[in-house]
């Protein structure tokens, strides 16, 4: 029986209703709990905020750790010839008896001659190199040609060759006869550099859809998914990267997807994660966005070295045979991104993963015309971000049935919805209890005069200095991370680039602990996030 893979519209069953108001009442519930308790018994008050403030330091420590890691495995994995190994794969067996003995120390090479090992033993189970085609398909709302050249130049620079890549142009009827006219003239320019680049008007108002990206990628698949069928390609050896009007892959990630399909026998089961690095622009961005520029790209880094937990985000891959199986991506989310792997896992019935890519795709930090303009904007974004809260019900709705009409076991999914839940109020969370918690139990209590209220924003000070070492190894990896320092700018902005961390404690409450607040408010009333908004993108 066909699963019923989209969001519901109007009115919601109880749990499911009940499961969108959930983040939104522990995020609540956890900040006057700290209040509650500190009210009854300082003591009380002080055990509660150290767990937090424990959990924390421990946190700190660990992304220190994966930081360094992350950064290390990319740059091995940006030094490999992904267009040789994948060429390798074409005839395994001779590949293999040329390798294998090979001592050479670089990224997974051992690993690539044992990949070589098995295809040549089982090769018919393994599709053949020459056969794959990437389509890549980008979105567009109204940017302009300075933004999209850049982009699409990137494609057509790639290892991969561009006789084997089909280019998708999305662009929203909304964007208007501007955006109509950029991208006709982006056509005509690359005109016979792909084996095809088409042009896909998504149409303004369609019933049953939000106003957002995933209307516009499902549209375009399936036009591309009709483009396929009409040329007798072969569905099943074509992979569909998604990409938004700022991203500029890095040469090698098409050639390192084509690796990681042919290579995993369940390839159609899996979809292909990049990590996604803010730094397009980040010497143009001003200093609050530039720290969440940063710090999103910190926490990409990290999530690739933790694939268990690891979920789609902004740009992908997922073989063509499986969205178009699927319907491609959802039509009722501005999260289509994170919920595409919701959407996914229960499409294959639990038997679905993300394979983590460590080779980037480079975005544009938040800049916009003044500098207002741009935190407005920077808000706006991680708003949208933080309403992939929506999908705690999403998740929940089909984890809490019974089992008859579960179609994925509540062992295997509940440590995932635990997590989702878990990410979510801890975002709202965290950053206002670090900042203030440790005046909570003294405030409550000013009567009292306990040594445990009193002592206790010092202690949580203190603890807060040693979760500080954590924070100078991400500054210290992310100058080796940005990009090089264009010459309108001045030696003295490295200095800046150092300065700006002290935002930090500002820009977690404000564009982390608010954005968080704000989308689950809007959950818990059924105020429902309908409308993408678009994030300007200027370069200077």
């Amino acid at each position: 029986m066909r699963q019923n893979l989209e969001i519901p519209k109007g009115k919601r069953a109880p749990l499911y209703r009940f499961l969108e108001i959930l983040p939104g009442l522990i995020s609540y519930g956890a900040i006057i709990l700290l209040f509650i308790l500190s009210w009854v018994d300082p003591v009380l008050g002080a055990i509660y905020l150290f767990v937090i403030i424990a959990s924390t330091l421990v946190k700190a420590i660990v992304v220190a750790f994966r930081t360094v890691q992350g950064y290390k495995v990319i740059k091995w994995a940006e030094r490999v010839d992904w267009r040789k190994r994948v060429e390798d794969l074409e005839n395994p067996h001779d590949a293999f008896e040329r390798l294998h003995g090979d001592d050479s120390k670089s990224y997974h090479f051992a690993e690539h001659v044992e990949n070589l090992k098995f295809m040549a033993a089982m090769e018919s189970e393994y599709p053949k190199a020459s056969k794959i085609i990437h389509a890549v398909i980008m979105t567009a709302y109204n940017e302009g040609i300075e933004i999209l050249d850049p982009s699409i130049a990137a494609v057509k620079d790639s290892s991969f060759p561009n006789e084997k890549i089909i280019f998708v142009l999305a662009y929203e009827e909304r964007g208007g006869k501007e955006m109509e006219k950029v991208a006709k003239e982006l056509a005509k320019k690359y005109k016979g550099i792909f084996k095809e680049f088409l042009l896909v008007q998504h149409p303004a108002n369609l019933p049953n859809e939000v106003m957002g990206k995933g209307p516009n990628l499902t549209y375009a698949g399936e036009v591309l998914a009709e483009y396929v069928e009409k040329k007798h390609l072969p569905i099943e050896d074509i992979i569909v990267t998604s990409l938004d009007s700022d991203n500029k892959m890095h040469k090698e990630y098409l050639d390192s997807v084509a690796y990681e399909f042919i290579t995993h026998p369940n390839r159609q089961r899996l979809s292909y994660q990049p990590v996604s690095l803010f730094m397009n622009n980040i010497w143009d961005a001003p200093a609050p966005t530039r720290v969440i520029a940063l710090s999103n790209s910190f926490f990409n880094v990290i999530s690739t070295m933790r694939p268990h937990s690891l979920r789609n985000f902004a740009s992908h891959s997922q073989p063509l045979q499986a969205l178009k199986a699927m319907n491609f991506w959802s039509k009722r989310t501005i999260v289509e991104d994170g919920h595409q792997y919701w959407r996914s896992l229960f499409f294959f019935s639990g038997d679905y993963a993300v394979l983590p890519i460590r080779i980037p795709i480079y975005q544009d930090a938040v800049v916009d015309e003044t500098l207002w303009k741009t935190i407005k904007a920077q808000f706006k974004q991680v708003r949208r971000w933080y309403y992939g809260a929506s999908d705690v019900a999403y998740v929940g709705s089909r984890l809490f049935v019974s089992r008859e009409k579960r179609v994925v076991s509540f062992w295997v999914l509940f440590p995932k919805f635990w997590r989702l839940l878990d990410g979510h109020i801890t975002l709202a969370i965290l950053a206002p209890i670090v900042a203030f918690g440790g005046w909570v139990p003294m405030i409550m209590n000013l009567s009292s005069h306990t040594m445990v209220a009193y002592n206790l924003p010092n202690i949580v000070s203190l603890v807060e200095t040693f979760a500080l070492a954590g924070l100078i190894v991400s500054i210290l990896v992310s100058f080796r991370m940005l990009p090089k320092r264009p010459e309108k700018y001045r030696k003295g902005k490295n200095i800046v680039m150092i300065l700006q961390w002290a935002l930090m404690p500002v820009t977690s409450i404000l564009y982390q602990s608010l954005a968080a607040f704000y989308a689950q408010t809007r959950l818990m009333l059924g105020l429902y996030m309908e409308k993408f908004d678009v994030t300007k993108k200027i370069r200077k």
